[in-house]
C-alpha cells in the first residue's frame, strides 16, 4: 500500500522528528510511506486567513494526482477508534491501486478547493493539537492500524 502525508510547514522539534522516524521505520514492512512537507507561506501577517488558506491550497493541490484518494485531517471529520481506523485502512488496502494521500493543513484549515477535492475527512480528536504534534500522533496511528491488521501485540484493547 502506498501512503502519502502532505503537511504544511516543517517540523522544527528534533524530538518529534526522531519519534516520527521511528514509526516510519516500523511501517516499512507494511506500506510505503512518503512525506511531502510544504514550505510555510511567507509574509502571512500581510495575508488574510482566506488568502493564506488559498495559497496553502494551491501548494497542496499541486501534490495530488487525479487518481489519489485524498483524506483531510480535519476536526470536522469522522472520528475512529484505533480498531475502526485499522478496518478503514484494510478496506482501502483491499480496494487496490489508488494511493491514499492524507493532508495536514495549516493553522486555519483548508481552502474550499482542497475541501472539494477530498474524498474523506478524518478527525484525530475533538481536541486541538499543534500541526507538528498531529504528524507524530497520526503516523503512530497508521502504524497501530497496521499492527492491528497483522495481529501484532502492539495494540491492546
Amino acid at each position: 500500500m502506498h501512503l502519502k502525508i502532505i503537511a504544511v510547514g516543517k517540523t522544527d522539534n528534533s524530538l518529534l522528528t526522531k519519534l516520527m522516524s521511528e514509526y516510519e521505520k516500523r511501517l516499512q514492512r507494511f506500506a510505503k510511506l512518503e512525506w511531502k512537507i510544504l514550505p510555510d507561506i511567507k509574509n502571512t501577517k500581510k495575508l488574510s486567513q482566506l488568502e493564506q488558506k488559498r495559497k496553502e491550497g494551491e501548494l497542496i493541490l499541486k501534490e495530488v494526482t487525479t487518481t489519489d484518494y485524498v483524506v483531510l485531517l480535519d476536526e470536522k471529520g469522522i472520528e475512529f477508534t484505533s480498531r475502526k481506523f485499522a478496518q478503514w485502512i484494510a478496506k482501502k488496502q483491499h480496494l487496490g491501486s489508488r494511493k491514499v494521500v492524507f493532508i495536514i493543513g495549516g493553522p486555519y484549515g483548508f481552502d474550499s478547493l482542497v475541501n472539494q477535492r477530498s474524498d474523506a475527512k478524518i478527525a484525530l480528536s475533538k481536541m486541538t493539537f499543534s500541526h507538528q504534534m498531529v504528524r507524530l500522533f497520526f503516523v503512530e496511528q497508521i502504524y497501530r492500524a497496521f499492527s492491528i491488521i497483522h495481529n501484532l501485540p502492539y495494540h491492546h484493547d
